[in-house]
């Protein structure tokens, strides 16, 4: 096993390219699918069971180690129990001396982020936004999933289209990366901490604030937003200045409608995205539920061979 023997709270002794054929138990890791700063995720095969399968990694030696154990923690009892036909499953989690990991599903595809770019860099200029049947149609069972877990009393707080994983094969999306989940009993859950990716957080959770559903609900929004226009149309370039909108002048945050974004967006659904992303959380959808029957019925009323 690559192990790490530098001093605690270094990061470069983490090397993914190292652990390519290492072992973990009967699971060998055969190449890296991507990584970040706390870690990297993996294709492993299961000898016992001839299948491949997802590993994600974490380093101890983090400052935030302690944090970091409860949240992979949390994120494998989390999913462990989500039970749903969009939501990664997991097999297993463990931890070496050095290292925690957890064992998925391995979903073969690309995530939202690479399928949005991947239609914007379309030599045809009419086909550089996803159609909108196509994307309203991916978004629904992603919807779904989050209303699965709010019922369960969990919320995901990182909904963004990287946590969207699309089985090309049967064009299935997924929702991944609990990691940052709040749930009733959760250790890690703490106030005055920004969670989640400031670009699609709602504006409670920039301040930091004790966040439930709609939190999720907003997010949601920004990512059927950004299918439906192409790209989110920030009024500010820095990540900082859009923060500092969503926080103080949330209102500001778009240089345009959605409509003006893309002529494509009629008033219906316009209205179906600004009321997900209102900022003021008591006009937002109070639930995925009035959320999925209006977004279901405008793609009823639209598009044909839709079905709820």
């Amino acid at each position: 096993m690559a192990d790490l023997k530098e001093k605690k709270g270094s990061l470069k002794q983490f090397e993914p390219a190292a652990f390519i054929g290492k072992e973990f138990g009967n699971i060998t890791l055969m190449s890296m699918i991507g990584k970040g700063a706390m870690g990297a995720v993996f294709i492993g095969f299961q000898k016992s069971l001839k299948r491949k399968v997802a590993v994600k990694l974490f380093p101890k030696a983090l400052p935030e180690s302690t944090t970091m154990k409860l949240r992979f923690r949390d994120e494998a009892e989390t999913v462990a129990v989500l039970n749903h036909p969009n939501i990664i499953p997991v097999y297993d989690m463990g931890e070496t001396e050095d290292l925690l990991y957890i064992i998925m599903q391995l979903i073969e595809g690309e995530d939202l982020r690479a399928f949005i770019h991947r239609h914007q860099l379309h030599p045809v200029p009419s086909k550089r936004v996803v159609p909108l049947k196509t994307g309203l149609t991916l978004m629904l069972p992603i919807l779904d999933a989050l209303r699965f877990a709010h019922n369960d009393g969990v919320i995901h707080r990182d909904i963004k289209p990287a946590n969207v994983i699309i089985d090309t094969k049967q064009n299935r999306p997924f929702l991944a990366d609990f990691g940052i989940a709040s749930t009733q009993h959760s250790e890690n859950d703490t106030t005055d901490t920004i969670l989640g990716t400031p670009l699609y957080i709602a504006p409670e959770q920039a301040w930091g604030h004790h966040v439930d559903n709609r939190a999720d609900i907003y997010s949601a929004g920004l990512v059927l937003y950004e299918l439906a226009a192409g790209k989110l149309p920030l009024s500010k370039k820095t990540l900082a200045e859009v923060i500092r909108l969503k926080m103080y002048s949330p209102e500001l945050l778009f240089s345009c409608s959605p409509s003006a974004a893309n002529p494509q967006i009629d008033k219906t659904l316009e209205d179906i995205i600004l009321r997900a992303i209102e900022p003021e959380v008591d006009k937002r959808y109070q639930n995925c539920t009035i959320f999925i029957d209006e977004l279901t019925a405008y793609l009823n009323d639209n598009f044909t061979g839709v079905s709820s």
